[in-house]
């Protein structure tokens, strides 16, 4: 065995340091239990601090996180008659001995001297092994170096220059979610990791951006201007489309084409998702297939237009369907359909392959809602139409790959806001958000769900989730949503419960090592520099003549 020194040179803390404290007590499952040096400030702790111990056998390193900090007594009596606040001697005899404070640790990774690379944690270090608090240089081994698949995303609590990565190829990988209540920066934070997937072209991206701020530029609360993802990456890898040309010009926003949806393409599955927005029951819901089938591809036009009654009115003699139940589905389309200006009688634009197109070729697509992303109804209905479609595509060209008759889709993250709308307990087990999330990318498809109500997604769904990036959140069931399937969860609700509204951000899973608490890093100047939005891409030339043939002018 080589002498632990040597491994104290790369990793860990030198023995002249002086520890923050011994461990006493824990276990693998619970966690560690380390009493406090009495010369430390508990004050100058705080949970999500990074710590290293090591084994006073072995020299092994583990590194861990504090996840708790409490205040204990050798006696009870000490609660009942403390010492004088007044005698300073008398609190210092006291600190320390007889009343003490303690950390609870949860040790996430181990490095031993057969092997300079992390790895998970299957055992712990012996008893009265010292604890030390994490260098910068112990911070930056664990998550590596920023290089081309691995991106910047903040930084530890209190190690401001420290870099915190994420590892974009394991985040692409599988379905991944952004969590936080409203008012925390979800968006900012989701709007950083895109740029780093689309910079990075491991995937393209396709963003059903409800709330305009994704796009071209967005103003956050206090009216400041922030560049969108279009104005990032103006060498043609990210493209916007919207479906509210005349708001779009109003704010400004460059967009590369107008998205209409003909009446002729949707089917009943494009409805479905819409029944308890739109009070549809479930006979009425059953019927729009029967309706479907029986006036074909114009059924939408035929059941709004007064120039078809007649053949309507067959149909109710027919017995198929009652009059009450076509009544009631005619008033509720009524109702909707004709107020949604990109919806309009016929085939509409044929976006679908041109979206399609765009994605394979490497270019990013945000879809801009306007004024319909305040309706929640428009938002369900559009994300689902063309998620059905694009992901249909994507099956089949993954299908013409495995028989060697065609090249491999280009993989494929779909960005979706109030994913909680999509995969609701009582809908997620037969939407096409569901099947995707379940897929764990066998069609070249993932999902990054950005959501304030983590406990309105189904469990399953939420299980397949695996990269978690939280802010804050104060609802329990969201809470426990967020750590369900996570390994030492009761722990990181600690941590969790203690972030600021904005800014930070708990991370947890696929794509990075262990759990880590960072402040997120700032959207500004340094980040449009950072992400080196005024260098042209090697390929933009491509890209642009292929725009050219999408969506002409």
């Amino acid at each position: 065995m080589s002498d632990s020194s040597e491994l104290d040179a790369y990793f860990g803390p030198k023995r002249d340091e002086r520890p923050l404290g011994i461990v006493l007590d824990g276990s693998l499952s619970a966690g560690l239990q380390v009493k406090l040096d009495p010369r430390y400030a508990i004050e100058k702790l705080a949970v999500g601090r990074y710590v290293v111990i090591q084994s006073r056998k072995t020299g092994s390193i583990f590194f861990g996180i504090i996840t708790d900090i409490a205040l204990g007594a050798t006696t009870p009596d000490l609660l009942h008659h403390p010492p004088d606040a007044s005698d300073p001697f008398l609190l210092d005899v006291y600190s320390g001995g007889v009343a003490y404070a303690t950390l609870h640790v949860s040790p996430m990774l181990m490095l031993d001297e057969a092997d300079d690379q992390p790895r998970p944690i299957k055992t712990i270090p012996s008893h009265f092994s010292p604890i030390y608090e994490a260098t910068a240089q112990d911070v930056a081994r664990v998550f590596g170096e920023e290089d081309e698949t691995h991106f910047y995303i903040g930084t530890p609590l209190d190690m401001e220059d420290v870099q915190v990565n994420l590892d974009l190829a394991r985040f692409v990988e599988r379905s991944s979610g952004v969590f936080g209540k409203t008012g925390t920066g979800k968006s900012f934070i989701t709007r950083t990791i895109l740029a780093g997937i689309i910079r990075s072209g491991l995937a393209s991206t396709l963003i059903f951006d409800m709330h305009n701020d994704y796009g071209w530029s967005v103003k956050d609360e206090n009216g400041r201007e922030y560049k969108g993802l279009r104005q990032l990456f103006p060498d043609g890898r990210v493209s916007v489309i919207t479906l509210d040309e005349a708001t779009s010009r109003a704010r400004g926003s460059k967009f590369d084409g107008i998205l209409t949806i003909g009446y002729e393409e949707i089917e009943p599955e494009d409805i479905e998702l819409l029944a308890s927005l739109l009070g549809l029951s479930d006979i009425q819901t059953g019927a729009l297939y029967f309706l479907y089938r029986r006036l074909g591809k114009k059924w939408i036009s035929k059941l709004l237009d007064e120039q078809h009654e007649e053949e309507i009115q067959n149909m109710l003699e027919s017995g198929r369907i009652v009059g009450g139940t076509l009544g009631a589905i005619q008033r509720k389309l009524e109702s909707f359909i004709p107020r949604m200006g990109f919806l309009v009688p016929g085939e509409g634009s044929k976006v679908v392959d041109d979206i399609f197109q765009r994605l394979n070729i490497g270019t990013s697509v945000v879809l801009e809602f306007g004024n319909y992303g305040n309706t929640l109804a428009a938002y369900v209905l559009v994300a689902n139409y063309l998620t059905r479609r694009i992901h249909a595509s994507y099956v089949h060209r993954k299908n013409l790959a495995a028989g060697k008759k065609g090249e491999e889709p280009r993989p494929l993250v779909i960005v979706i806001e109030e994913a909680h709308k999509f995969l609701d307990p009582s809908v997620a087990g037969h939407t096409i958000f569901g099947n995707i999330a379940r897929e764990l990318r066998k069609y070249n498809v993932t999902l990054l769900i950005v959501d304030q109500r983590p406990s309105g997604i189904e469990d399953e769904v939420m299980s397949q989730i695996g990269t978690r990036v939280t802010c804050l959140l104060d609802n329990e069931a969201d809470i426990r949503a967020v750590f369900s399937g996570v390994s030492g969860a009761s722990a990181l609700r600690e941590v969790l419960a203690r972030l600021d509204t904005r800014q930070q951000a708990l991370i947890l899973g696929h794509a990075v090592p262990m759990p880590v608490v960072v402040r997120t890093r700032d959207y500004d100047q340094r980040f449009y520099a950072a992400i080196g939005m005024d260098k042209p891409n090697d390929s933009s030339g491509s890209k642009e003549s292929a725009e050219d043939k999408l969506f002409p002018d």
